[in-house]
Protein backbone atom coordinates (compact mmCIF):
# COMPACT_ATOMS: atom_id res chain seq x y z
CA UNK A 1 0.00 0.00 0.00
CA UNK A 2 1.11 3.72 -0.63
CA UNK A 3 1.94 5.41 2.62
CA UNK A 4 0.01 8.59 3.86
CA UNK A 5 -3.12 8.10 1.71
CA UNK A 6 -4.84 5.04 3.65
CA UNK A 7 -6.89 5.85 6.79
CA UNK A 8 -5.59 3.87 10.13
CA UNK A 9 -7.16 0.31 10.21
CA UNK A 10 -7.40 -0.93 13.08
CA UNK A 11 -9.83 -2.92 16.00
CA UNK A 12 -13.30 -1.26 16.47
CA UNK A 13 -16.40 -2.32 18.53
CA UNK A 14 -19.50 -2.27 16.51
CA UNK A 15 -22.53 -2.14 18.94
CA UNK A 16 -26.32 -3.28 17.90
CA UNK A 17 -28.56 -1.07 20.77
CA UNK A 18 -31.49 -2.78 19.56
CA UNK A 19 -30.63 -5.89 20.19
CA UNK A 20 -27.86 -5.35 23.33
CA UNK A 21 -25.13 -7.05 20.54
CA UNK A 22 -21.63 -5.75 20.09
CA UNK A 23 -18.30 -6.98 18.07
CA UNK A 24 -15.37 -6.71 17.57
CA UNK A 25 -13.63 -6.18 14.08
CA UNK A 26 -11.13 -4.31 12.11
CA UNK A 27 -12.10 -1.21 10.46
CA UNK A 28 -11.50 2.09 9.27
CA UNK A 29 -14.27 3.92 10.67
CA UNK A 30 -13.64 5.42 13.75
CA UNK A 31 -15.42 7.04 16.89
CA UNK A 32 -14.72 9.56 19.61
CA UNK A 33 -16.97 7.10 22.46
CA UNK A 34 -15.14 4.15 23.88
CA UNK A 35 -15.97 0.90 25.54
CA UNK A 36 -13.94 -1.27 27.74
CA UNK A 37 -13.72 -4.49 25.67
CA UNK A 38 -13.97 -8.48 27.24
CA UNK A 39 -10.28 -8.45 27.28
CA UNK A 40 -9.80 -5.03 29.03
CA UNK A 41 -8.41 -3.38 26.70
CA UNK A 42 -10.59 0.20 25.55
CA UNK A 43 -11.68 0.17 21.47
CA UNK A 44 -13.95 2.51 19.61
CA UNK A 45 -17.46 2.01 19.96
CA UNK A 46 -20.12 2.55 16.89
CA UNK A 47 -23.38 2.14 17.74
CA UNK A 48 -25.35 0.50 14.28
CA UNK A 49 -29.05 0.74 13.79
CA UNK A 50 -29.32 -3.04 13.09
CA UNK A 51 -26.65 -6.05 12.37
CA UNK A 52 -27.47 -9.81 12.44
CA UNK A 53 -28.41 -9.94 15.78
CA UNK A 54 -31.90 -7.90 15.06
CA UNK A 55 -32.26 -7.76 11.22
CA UNK A 56 -35.29 -10.08 10.46
CA UNK A 57 -33.87 -11.93 7.33
CA UNK A 58 -31.10 -13.01 10.06
CA UNK A 59 -33.57 -13.64 13.23
CA UNK A 60 -36.02 -15.72 11.46
CA UNK A 61 -38.92 -12.85 11.67
CA UNK A 62 -38.54 -11.98 7.89
CA UNK A 63 -42.82 -11.59 6.41
CA UNK A 64 -43.26 -13.05 3.09
CA UNK A 65 -44.93 -10.51 0.95
CA UNK A 66 -48.14 -12.15 -0.80
CA UNK A 67 -46.86 -12.07 -4.69
CA UNK A 68 -49.44 -14.10 -6.14
CA UNK A 69 -51.84 -11.74 -4.64
CA UNK A 70 -50.36 -8.70 -6.05
CA UNK A 71 -49.55 -10.82 -10.01
CA UNK A 72 -53.88 -11.65 -9.67
CA UNK A 73 -54.45 -8.00 -9.00
CA UNK A 74 -52.38 -6.70 -12.09
CA UNK A 75 -53.47 -9.03 -14.07
CA UNK A 76 -57.12 -8.05 -13.44
CA UNK A 77 -56.45 -4.33 -13.91
CA UNK A 78 -54.50 -4.56 -17.05
CA UNK A 79 -55.49 -8.02 -18.57
CA UNK A 80 -53.29 -10.54 -19.88
CA UNK A 81 -51.01 -10.72 -22.33
CA UNK A 82 -51.04 -13.54 -24.84
CA UNK A 83 -47.66 -14.93 -26.17
CA UNK A 84 -48.12 -12.98 -29.62
CA UNK A 85 -48.61 -9.91 -27.87
CA UNK A 86 -51.87 -8.84 -27.51
CA UNK A 87 -54.27 -8.26 -25.15
CA UNK A 88 -56.42 -11.66 -24.40
CA UNK A 89 -60.05 -11.29 -24.98
CA UNK A 90 -62.49 -11.24 -22.56
CA UNK A 91 -63.15 -15.17 -21.22
CA UNK A 92 -60.05 -16.12 -23.39
CA UNK A 93 -56.88 -17.74 -21.54
CA UNK A 94 -54.05 -15.67 -22.54
CA UNK A 95 -51.86 -18.09 -21.10
CA UNK A 96 -51.62 -21.07 -24.40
Amino acid sequence: MKPGIHPAYGPVVFRDRAADFAFLTRSTATSEKTIEWEDGNTYPVIDVEISSASHPFYTGTARVLDTAGRVERFERRFGKRTPGGRRAADGERGDR
